[in-house]
């Protein structure tokens, strides 16, 4: 039998996180993206018998949510990024 990874999420975790997906600025793309991952993951779960591939799809959209405020902050900041290059010239 395979290992599972010792910080195991939640049960309700996947509820959780689909909650915050709907309410969240990128519903419309990321709510399918959730559960088309999911799907996937039971998938691979049911031939496999291994609750890992639930596990990595729970903790990548935690982190995706996690990170998702810090990502629009900077995104809304008009900041450069020290050290860039603005690379435009090249598609003229």
């Amino acid at each position: 039998m395979s290992t599972q990874p010792e910080e195991a999420p939640a049960p309700t975790a996947p509820a959780q996180i689909y909650a915050q997906l709907r309410t969240d600025r990128r519903a419309d793309t990321w709510a399918p993206a959730f559960e088309r991952d999911w799907a996937k993951a039971l998938e691979d779960s049911r031939h496999s018998y291994s609750l890992t591939p639930l596990h990595n799809v729970i903790r990548t959209w935690q982190l995706r949510l996690a990170a998702a405020s810090d990502v629009d902050a900077y995104m809304d900041s008009d900041e450069e990024e020290p050290g860039f290059v603005d690379l435009g010239f090249l598609h003229s």
